[in-house]
């Protein structure tokens, strides 16, 4: 006896079928039956990498924000305290000198500490009567009171700092507010990964020189990392120049150099030199 083509036996393939005909299935019951092995062999789509949401860029620009504010708060005391006393040494007829920026000190003295690891104030070439170059610039010293630091500062010798060639200089000189330089390790001042924060210093439209502060990357970071962390995607802060400042991922860590990447999106933080970029969960 044959078998109709739209029928078959379920078990007709096993070896171990018993023998003898079985009940005719309908070929529409095979099909449905196929479709649902078919979909159920289908692996389910992996989940969607999370998107950052709102409250999690808020909270990290708002961290970054008052982090930076702190630092360029007390940069802004100390340009106004020496604009402030270069013109009341003006008004008294003669040139400004170094031994009037030593009024400067109890001030820095008293913004070091917590993040700030060096601060002062860097002379434009020539505005001191006394000292063609000059840095009134204090730092923190784990063995006690600040000390200042030192550096030849002849023109005329091979181991002549000058100073004016570096970003946190030339930003101030040319105009720029606010200046975020590094990371870098300051090689000559405290040998650290460090950022240095800076604004123009002037004074009736003249520019004076520049108002700076080193902050030690470590610092920056214990500081922004909290936020960071809680940022279900890679993300990472950036200066002006695509210097990675600190961040939540191995792929850009502190110092490497961000230059675009698909799947990133870039945010700036208001009012400072720093951008947030972060995945776009894509």
């Amino acid at each position: 006896m044959t078998t109709r083509s739209d029928t078959a036996r379920p078990d007709a393939a096993r070896s171990d079928a018993p023998p003898g005909p079985g009940p005719a299935t309908p070929r529409a019951t095979l099909r449905a039956a196929s479709r649902a092995t078919s979909a159920a062999a289908v692996p389910a789509p992996p989940p969607a990498v999370p998107a950052v949401t709102a409250p999690d860029e808020a909270a990290v620009l708002a961290r970054v924000r008052d982090t930076a504010e702190e630092v360029f708060a007390a940069l802004a005391d100390v340009r106004a305290a020496t604009a402030g006393r270069a013109r009341a040494v003006r008004r008294g007829g003669r040139a400004l000198v170094s031994a009037d920026l030593a009024a400067l000190r109890p001030l820095l003295f008293g913004r070091l500490g917590t993040i700030i690891a060096g601060i002062g104030f860097i002379a434009a070439p020539g505005l001191l009567a006394d000292a063609p170059w000059y840095l009134e610039w204090w730092q923190e010293s784990p063995a006690g009171p600040p000390v200042q630091l030192l550096r030849d500062l002849d023109p005329s010798s091979s181991a002549f700092y000058d100073y004016t060639h570096w970003d946190w200089y030339t930003g101030p000189e040319s105009g720029a507010e606010r200046t975020v330089c590094g990371p870098y390790v300051d090689y000559l001042c405290t040998d650290e990964y460090s950022l240095t924060l800076s604004v123009p210093v002037t004074l009736d439209g003249v520019f004076l020189g520049v108002a700076a502060a080193d902050v030690f990357v470590r610092r920056f970071q214990a500081a922004v990392l909290p936020a960071l962390r809680e940022v279900p995607v890679p993300a990472f802060l950036v200066n002006a120049q695509g210097r990675v400042v600190a961040s939540n991922t191995a792929r850009w860590v502190a110092g490497s150099v961000y230059r675009g990447a698909e799947g990133f999106a870039v945010r700036p933080v208001p009012g400072l030199p720093l951008a947030l970029v972060e995945g776009t969960g894509r």
